[in-house]
């Protein structure tokens, strides 16, 4: 009743500052304003002003609120932690897969001996570098 008689009182005050507005020659502005303050009456008129203040004095509505807010922050939450996991669960399933896989071959080129020599000693060439090459994209994955 209260939220019906002042949205009334607004929508006469704005047609009052219309036809002040007309007067002094700038119908165009005083269309805008006139059109601006029939919004409250019109509100009233299709029942959303009430809707609006039953809602807003209902513990159940504000509950309802509540629980809307809550939802909101864990589905927020939970995304967030999924992208700083790196997708969804079949993604990180598959990628640990990827990395069981390369983890059980061996990241070091077999050593080979010299048939003259008694001690073992890598051949230089092709098998240094897949040493350091692992190393290195360890350390472009980790930004070092």
């Amino acid at each position: 009743m209260i939220a019906e008689t002042v949205c009334s009182a607004v929508s006469a005050a704005g047609l009052g500052i219309a036809a002040i507005t007309a007067y002094r020659k700038r119908f165009l502005a005083a269309a805008r304003i006139a059109a601006c303050s029939l919004v409250p009456v019109a509100l009233v008129m299709t029942g959303i002003v009430g809707w609006l203040a039953d809602t807003a004095f209902s513990p159940t509505a504000w509950a309802g609120f509540g629980l809307l807010g809550g939802a909101w922050v864990l589905f927020m939450t939970t995304r967030a932690i999924e992208r700083r996991r790196g997708g969804t669960r079949q993604e990180r399933k598959a990628d640990r897969g990827a990395v069981a896989s390369a983890a059980s071959a061996p990241s070091l080129a077999p050593a080979t001996r010299r048939s003259g020599s008694s001690t073992s000693r890598p051949v230089a060439g092709a098998g240094d570098e897949d040493d350091f090459s692992d190393i290195e994209a360890i350390l472009r994955k980790h930004g070092i």
